[in-house]
């Protein structure tokens, strides 16, 4: 049975703008300092097509291996800032924004004429302690997500949460790349609070 606080969770919409956003030229700015090597190609070969590739900002400590920095084990605790934040203050500046713990972060980049195929990541919810937050850093008009089969207006510099335990998709049609920086945050008050002020 859930609590009050787990309950309120719970009801939130599938989609939530936060009341939090940043300048997003300098964020911008900043995807010119990394290299085209930096970016990993997401593992999970069968959630997509085309070219949709990672830079991980905050990995579990200790870790050295690209994919275990992108996807960390379960059981994963403490959680550090890697090599990559020393090139990008301002997105060092942004996560630090954030009053809540921070598991992972990272930018994710969709090319043009990829796509994410439907699906669903189990746990990234709210209510399970865990929230996705998006903010998208580049992107243009063709570039959709969808959320529930519903297409979620992410405009640069704003911030998001998606419960993406549910069924979710996105494409880029357009002709530059959609870049977002990703972050999983576990719930505390603050984002609690945030989450709320997002829906009032």
């Amino acid at each position: 049975m859930l609590d009050s606080a787990q309950a309120a969770l719970a009801a939130l919409p599938d989609r939530v703008r936060l009341p939090l956003a940043f300048d997003p030229g300098p964020l911008a700015a900043e995807l010119g300092r990394f290299d085209s090597e930096d970016w990993i190609s997401h593992y999970v070969t069968d959630n997509y097509e085309g070219d949709w590739s990672v830079i991980p900002l905050r990995a579990p400590e200790g870790e050295s291996h690209p994919l275990r920095q992108i996807f960390p084990h379960p059981g994963a605790e403490r959680f550090v800032d890697t090599g990559f934040l020393d090139r990008a203050p301002a997105l060092r500046e942004a996560i630090g924004c954030f009053q809540c713990p921070l598991q992972t972060a990272r930018l994710m980049r969709l090319a043009p004429g990829s796509r994410i195929k439907e699906h669903r990541d189990p746990g990234l919810d709210a209510a399970s302690g865990c929230a996705r937050l998006h903010v998208p850093i580049a992107t243009g008009e063709e570039a959709e997500f969808l959320l529930d089969r519903r297409p979620v207006p992410m405009e640069p510099g704003s911030v998001w949460y998606l419960r993406l335990a549910d069924p979710h998709s996105a494409v880029n049609r357009g002709s530059v790349d959609r870049v977002h920086l990703v972050i999983d945050a576990t719930v505390n008050g603050w984002l609690a609070g945030m989450l709320r002020a997002g829906c009032g």
